[in-house]
């Protein structure tokens, strides 16, 4: 090899070994987790559920940062322009990363471009949860019947504009052509209290959250949205076959990284959230709480972002929502 050559392979070398160095090492401190929504909501449910083994995977601490707002937008932000060293990651859904794309006009990221996608960590089935004491329906179609006969009288809660729970019940009215108004809250925990107290009637919310009232004999849960059964409420049908055929709607929880994170700690972590989804343990409490865990690679949650935005694009469009 040419002296100059040589020259140039061995300062190259040297600065790229740190980084080698670096990712090989990692992580060597407490790695923060930004939650763009409230504590106690559905997925920080199973990131808890997850946290104790990623940290023994890791061999460090993880700190869950809340920062509730605007649709889980304001988390992502943070994360969005973050280093990328491996110690900032955000724990995300398929509204944030999929929804809110099409439906805020003035977005200061990118949902693909300006993150690194590591893996997706389970299924969400929403569930329609009622409050019998507003409307006294005992199910998806006396329900439909009852708010077509007062058009505009029923409220519905969500989770937020734009957020996962307000996209599928406004699909859910747009599909059934039903007058309601929508009501949203800073995050779950309010909006259950909403319906709990009265001011709204009902809910699209996400069964793990929504089974402890419902347990409690507090409300009713008339009807799943995904296109098959929920194991944990088996009797409860999926709103397709109880009145309104074709509806479907669920959503993803999943972790990313900012863009340019190194990929040997992209898979580092990738393969932490596997070894924690794999544990028969965390498997069954996700089944009890209504969830399917859901492990995919890093080209897989890739792949399942950029879908996802497609679709939830022709969602928002549909409905016709859409936020400043």
């Amino acid at each position: 090899m040419p002296r100059l050559l040589r020259r140039a392979a061995l300062a190259l070398a040297a600065l790229l070994l740190p980084a080698a160095v670096q990712a090989q090492e990692w992580p060597t401190k407490p790695i923060t987790l930004y939650m763009g929504f409230p504590a106690g909501s559905g997925v920080d449910v199973v990131a808890r559920m997850l946290q104790p083994s990623l940290e023994k995977s890791l061999g460090q601490r993880l700190v869950i940062d809340y920062k509730p707002g605007a649709g889980g937008n304001v988390a992502s932000e943070v994360v969005a322009r973050a280093p990328a060293d491996g110690y900032t990651f955000l724990l995300a859904t398929a509204a944030t990363h999929g929804v809110n794309a099409a439906l805020y006009k003035r977005l200061s990221f990118d949902v693909e471009a300006d993150f690194t996608p590591i893996s997706t960590m389970n299924d969400v089935s929403n569930v329609l949860m009622i409050n019998p004491n507003v409307i006294d329906a005992g199910s998806v179609k006396d329900f439909i019947a009852k708010v077509k006969a007062a058009p505009g009288k029923y409220n519905y809660a969500s989770t937020g504009n734009g957020t996962g729970t307000h996209l599928a019940f406004a699909e859910f009215v747009h599909k059934a052509g039903l007058d309601m108004v929508h009501v949203p809250y800073k995050g779950g925990p309010e909006a259950i209290q909403g319906v709990l107290a009265g001011d709204t009637c009902c809910i699209f919310n996400q069964v793990q959250t929504a089974l402890p009232q419902w347990r409690a004999g507090k409300v009713r849960l008339l009807g799943v949205t995904t296109a098959k059964r929920v194991p944990a409420i088996p009797d409860v049908p999926t709103i397709a076959e109880a009145g309104v055929p074709g509806y479907e709607s669920y959503t993803w929880f999943g972790v990313f990284g900012p863009k340019g994170l190194d990929p040997a700690i992209a898979a580092k972590m990738n393969a932490a959230i596997k070894v924690a989804l794999d544990d028969p343990g965390t498997q069954k409490k996700m089944a009890d709480l209504g969830n399917t865990p859901r492990y995919e690679t890093l080209q897989q949650f890739k792949e399942t972002v950029h879908r996802d935005r497609l679709k939830w694009a022709e969602v928002v469009k549909a409905v016709g929502v859409t936020i400043e």
